[in-house]
């Protein structure tokens, strides 16, 4: 296994949830990171929870925006390792009341946004370095009414990074697929039965518990560090997938 020590990772949607765990991980493991998203005064809480752990540093880019995507590279300079986990609530329209501009802009959001990142992230990326991107449960396990939008956008992300990493070869690019992990995103999808939510699914779960960011981020690790692992997609869902 390589080590991340000394290596830049840019860790999209570091600011918060997954990609928070994985900054922190990453910085652990002696690795340099930059983390990047939309909000800068949330990019400034969480440069600040992390400078103890690190060399870390934040950009702001909105992903959605391609010159903001491009300038993401530019600033943060040639790199070892990109893990894209930035992501919005998506939409839960049953198909016949589906909202076409929600879509369009979670589309844009999700699979447009990993599609600019790809492009303009291989100006930069070093030799020997690797994408990993976040697919989700719902690709297998569809929310029903309202999951097809969301299913066919996280099953999307097998193929593309199938395709890219034969395109991109030797670089190496995967997919990280979690179940549901207690971020901040299911506060705003949920609000205050959020708690509920988590203890009907916990009882589901062969692993006994809904996942925190850390019991995601040591995928993320792994993908960077392993050099024969590519075009893969990895699931950590605590053995959701089976219930």
């Amino acid at each position: 296994m390589a080590t991340l020590r000394d290596k830049r990772i840019i860790v999209v949607g570091g600011s918060s949830g997954i990609g928070f765990g994985v900054a922190v991980a990453a910085l652990e493991g002696g690795a340099e990171v930059v983390i990047a998203g939309r909000s800068a005064d949330r990019l400034k809480t969480a440069v600040t929870k992390l400078a103890g752990a690190g060399r870390v540093r934040s950009i702001a880019a909105d992903m959605a925006n391609e010159a903001d995507v491009a300038r993401l590279f530019d600033e943060a300079g040639a790199f070892d390792h990109l893990v894209a986990t930035a992501g919005t609530p998506p939409p839960n329209y049953p198909i016949g009341e589906a909202d076409m501009d929600f879509v369009r802009q979670f589309v844009d959001s999700k699979l447009v946004g990993a599609v600019m990142l790809a492009k303009h992230a291989i100006r930069t990326l070093k030799k020997g370095g690797s994408m990993t991107f976040t697919s989700g449960i719902n690709k297998d396990r569809p929310p029903v009414p309202g999951g097809s939008v969301v299913s066919a956008i996280a099953g999307s992300f097998t193929y593309f990074a199938r395709a890219l990493a034969l395109e991109l070869a030797p670089t190496r690019v995967n997919i990280v697929s979690p179940g549901w992990v207690d971020t901040e995103m299911w506060d705003e999808i949920v609000g205050e039965a959020k708690t509920g939510y988590f203890d009907q699914m916990a009882a589901r779960l062969p692993a006994g518990r809904v996942a925190t960011p850390a019991d995601i981020a040591p995928a993320y690790l792994y993908l960077m560090q392993s050099e024969f692992m590519t075009g893969e997609t990895i699931h950590v869902d605590g053995g959701q997938r089976l219930v």
